[in-house]
């Protein structure tokens, strides 16, 4: 392995074994102050969050949203340019817990995640889910 693929590859799994230890400081150190997150679809949380403010921000509605937790972390996986987490979520929809997968990869600067692509793999339901009224409504909760 490459020194650049070690040290995304440190990186991403330091900030894994944060997420799966529900260790919010240690998650929230991992992020660059510049960090960029890229949410796809078409909710009204997707587009381009820029900043570590904007980015809590936007994982706190999430979780607001969704009453979202980890489930499993399958996979952390590094390359040259990107490291990756391939992760189990629990979303809540309307009173019913649904399991999906998420593709998180990850770029990495100064030792640190400095931008984030989410690949759901029903993006289609979790635009739903993010757009629903009673989504909004649900009780607030940590941003991770």
């Amino acid at each position: 392995m490459t020194p650049a693929a070690s040290e995304i590859l440190a990186v991403v799994q330091r900030y894994a074994q944060a997420w799966a230890a529900n260790d919010l400081k240690a998650i929230v150190d991992c992020y660059h102050d510049e960090v960029v997150f890229h949410y796809f679809g078409c909710s009204p949380l997707a587009g381009t969050h820029r900043g570590k403010a904007a980015c809590l921000a936007v994982l706190k509605q999430v979780k607001e949203r969704t009453n979202r937790r980890l489930v499993a972390i399958r996979d952390v996986l590094a390359g040259e340019h990107f490291g990756l987490i391939v992760a189990v979520e629990q979303f809540e929809h309307q009173g019913r817990p649904v399991e999906l997968e998420r593709q998180l990869r990850y770029a990495v600067r100064d030792s640190k995640l400095s931008e984030c692509w989410i690949y759901d793999e029903d993006q289609r339901w979790v635009d739903e889910v993010l757009s629903s009224p009673a989504a909004q409504k649900s009780s607030s909760g940590s941003p991770t």
